[in-house]
């Protein structure tokens, strides 16, 4: 008997099974972590492993990731209902995106790739709201 595997429903794209809930979070470092590494070498140079502005990013990015409260369910930034990124923060996020995103399909195609996968996702309408004011609704 095979187990039971969820289905994600992708807009445009026929249904896909849900196999990288559980991992999610851990890919969506490693894809953060590659952009950082891309994008510190073309612009910082060559440091071992990183300089200290993109160190300090990618600290923040596994902050802002580890408090993330929607978890595996989560869509990503760009798609989300509460930015939890400050607005510098964000800017330089998106910088180093814009400048990575075409590069990544070269460098590393699958986490890019999954990552555009993972742009169709959208919070369903029960986790857009913060589980404590969810909380205080229900009272």
């Amino acid at each position: 008997m095979s187990p039971v595997v969820p289905i994600i429903k992708v807009r445009g794209l026929a249904r896909l099974p849900a196999l990288f809930d559980h991992w999610r979070l851990k890919r969506e470092q490693r894809t953060m972590d590659a952009m950082i590494v891309l994008y510190c070498r073309a612009h910082h140079g060559p440091h071992q492993p990183r300089c200290e502005d993109c160190a300090s990013l990618r600290e923040y990015t596994v902050q802002r990731l580890a408090r993330c409260h929607f978890g595996a369910a989560k869509p990503t930034c760009v798609n989300c209902p509460i930015h939890c990124y400050s607005p510098q923060r964000r800017e330089q996020v998106r910088e180093v995106m814009r400048f990575t995103g075409p590069r990544m399909l070269l460098r590393h195609p699958i986490l890019a790739v999954l990552h555009l996968l993972d742009g169709y996702r959208k919070p369903s309408s029960a986790q857009t709201r913060r589980p404590e004011l969810s909380s205080i609704a229900g009272r």
